[in-house]
Parts: C-alpha cells; structure tokens; sequence
C-alpha cells in the first residue's frame, strides 16, 4: 500500500486500541470501585443491576485509571521507537531518518513519563480513598502508626509483619495528607477475611512498577540533557541503554496490573462480591487447567509470531520514499509480475 493508505491504517489500529482500552477498563475499574446500581436477589440469586449508566462508567477510579494506562500505552509505543532508532544509530543505518525519529519519540517519552509521574500518585490518592486496604498492601503497611514510612525498595515479611529496606520517614503520610504525621490505615485494622494475604508480592510488584517509571523519567531526562548539550547521539552507551529500555515499560505495565489485581483480594468486586463466592460450581479445576493452558499456548504462539516479524521489520528498515529501493518495491507493487520474473 502506499504511504498514505498506510498511515491512515496506523491511525485506525491506534483509534481502535485506544477507545477499546476505554470499556475494558471502565468493566475492570467497576469491580475495583462499584457504583450506579444496586443489588436484585437474596443469596445465591442475588446480582448487580445498573441503575445509572454514566455513574457506573464515571465510577471512583476509572478516569484516573483510565489515563494510567493510557498513558503507559504512549510509554510502550515511545520507548519501541527509541529502542529501534537507537540500534540503527548504533549500527550506523538510516541514520537522517533514525535520529529524526529518536528526536520525535524522545519528545512523547519524555513528556509521558513526567505525565505517569502526575497520574500515578493520583491513581494511588484514589486508591487510599476507595481501596485503603489494597494501598495498605502496596506499601507493606501493617499497623495504623502516627507515622506511615514509604519504602523506596524492600522486602515484607508476612508471618512477622516486618519490612525491611530503604524507606523515607513519613513519606507515605506525607503523599497521602500532605503531612509526615498524620497516621494511615494499616492492614491490621481490616477483618484478616476482608484483605489480601500475599502482602510482599504486592508489595514487589507495585515497586517494581514504580521504579521502571522512575527508570524512564530519568533516562528521557539525561537524553533531552545531552540533546541540548549536542552531545546526545555521541553516547554510545546512552543508546545501548535505550535499544534494553523498550522492556522497562512492559515491564512496569505488566506489574502494575499484578500489583492492582492481587491487592483487590479477596474481592471479585469489591466489598461486595468475593472470589471464593464468584468461582463457578459447574466448572471443575481439570476444565479451568486446560482452558489455561490452551491460552497460554495460543498467546505464546502469537507472541513468537510477532517477535519474528518485529525482528524482520526492524532488520529491513524503513524505506526513504524517493531513493533507487523506493523506486523498485512500488514498481514490484505495481507490476506484481515483476517480482517472480518476466
């Protein structure tokens, strides 16, 4: 296709993604934070309703959550193009339009990465509000103390419920109420059957998440740094650094979804419904397995498949419209012919 047909197809992909992220996340926010309906039925009859469908969308937490993602989707597209860019400059290939495009996602990694920043401790104001019990969790916080320490990395015990690692005095009361003193809720003052058990898991996750964010603002800002400085495509190893960092998104967005769904335990939706009450009874754990599996096959196979045709895109390079291969590939496309001999 050509050059325009292809870029309206880009549009089209990125539109489609982006407002199908909306309604799956809207649905996913609703079980973390429930409103706009109420509850038809007794017992094992009983099920939500929607009374207001615009309460229901514009739930506690689903805009802010909503922009978290969405922004995390902007940092995976900008770091995949300057992991790109950065190899060719590496490799010394295409190189006015690889620093061209390093340039442009810089720009978005940089300005979405500052934005995260912003959204995320929004995200965990509402969480403190709406889900105290899973920010509790997030941050290996057990007792309801006057002051609430942050840790920066470290590791929960769950049996003794001691955390140990690096942490800032009062930092989590200080996000929370803008104070180092004000106490906030621990997970002791929650019924033991009311809040999540793997407490170090979440607690690693949610960091790790954390400290890939951190990762990105700091690379994006020693980058536009050296680029003011005319000295940024200079640094070899700062272009290593970037051609790995494509992972440092996944990476975050992946744990923060961990962090999140294991920190609503043990709610299906919660305060309302848990998840030993929402497992299916006609269902046995041998058809639930091989479900599992059958995904993870089919998943793994597609992932295989798109690491194959990235790697044969990315080996190829773009093509300079105007030059002698430009030329070639439209006439092949033109006289399809061509390309099996006259």
């Amino acid at each position: 296709v050509g050059p325009k047909v292809h870029f309206f197809s880009a549009v089209m992909v990125f539109l489609g993604s982006m407002f199908s992220a909306v309604w799956i996340v809207v649905a996913n926010s609703w079980q973390q934070t429930p409103a706009g309906f109420h509850i038809v039925g007794e017992g094992l009859e009983a099920r939500a309703e929607i009374t207001d469908f615009w309460a229901m969308v514009f739930n506690p937490s689903s805009v802010e959550r909503l922009t978290h993602v969405w922004i995390g989707c902007f940092l995976a597209g900008a770091f995949l193009v300057l992991s790109v860019n950065a190899w060719y400059i590496l490799k010394r290939r295409h190189l006015d339009t690889a620093i061209r495009s390093f340039k442009i996602a810089l720009v978005v990694a940089t300005v979405a990465s500052l934005l995260q920043l912003v959204a995320g401790h929004s995200s965990a104001d509402g969480v403190s509000k709406n889900q105290p019990a899973k920010l509790a969790a997030l941050e290996g916080h057990f007792d309801s103390l006057a002051r609430a320490d942050m840790y920066l990395i470290g590791h929960v015990n769950n049996k003794t419920q001691e955390v140990t690692g690096l942490r800032i005095p009062g930092g989590l009361s200080f996000l929370i109420h803008g104070n180092f003193s004000e106490p906030v809720k621990g997970l002791n003052a929650f019924p033991e059957d009311e809040r999540p058990k793997q407490v170090n898991a979440i607690f690693q996750f949610y960091h790790i998440m954390v400290g890939c964010g951190m990762l990105m603002i700091g690379m994006t800002l020693l980058a536009c740094y050296f680029w003011w400085r005319k000295k940024l495509f200079d640094k070899r190893w700062l272009m290593v650094a970037f051609v790995w960092a494509v992972l440092l998104p996944q990476i975050a967005n992946q744990a923060g979804w961990f962090a999140a769904e294991m920190g609503r335990q043990p709610w299906v939706v919660y305060g309302l419904l848990k998840t030993s009450d929402a497992l299916s009874k006609s269902v046995t754990a041998h058809q639930v397995l091989f479900s599992l599996i059958l995904f993870l096959l089919v998943y793994f196979i597609l992932f295989l498949l798109f690491l194959y045709l990235l790697n044969r895109k990315i080996k190829h390079g773009p093509v300079d419209y105007g030059t002698k291969e430009h030329i070639d590939e439209g006439s092949k496309r033109d006289n399809p012919i061509m390309t099996h001999g006259a």
